[in-house]
């Protein structure tokens, strides 16, 4: 009986294992594309975007910030958009 209640244990925790190992990965979807096609995409589904050069660097970090939170964007998705916008500064 102690036995069976080992192995249960142990295939529980493989299972929860693979799953959150599974559930971390980034979606291939998001990994290939560009942060120029992830702005467009995300910012243009709530408003109009505005120009890359509308902002400077300092106001697009900020802004992304609080874009992560309102859009809920991935760390990814943040640093790829990030870097689009501030190279058209």
């Amino acid at each position: 009986m102690k036995s069976q209640k080992i192995i249960t244990l142990a295939v529980m925790s493989v299972i929860v294992a693979i799953f959150i190992a599974t559930a971390c990965k980034t979606p291939q979807a998001i990994l290939d594309k560009s942060g120029a096609q992830l702005w467009g995409e995300n910012c243009a589904r709530c408003h109009n975007a505005p120009s890359p050069a509308t902002y400077s660097d300092d106001q697009w970090h900020i802004i992304m910030g609080h874009m992560k939170i309102k859009a809920g964007l991935t760390d990814l998705e943040v640093k790829k958009i990030a870097t689009f916008l501030k190279s058209a500064n």
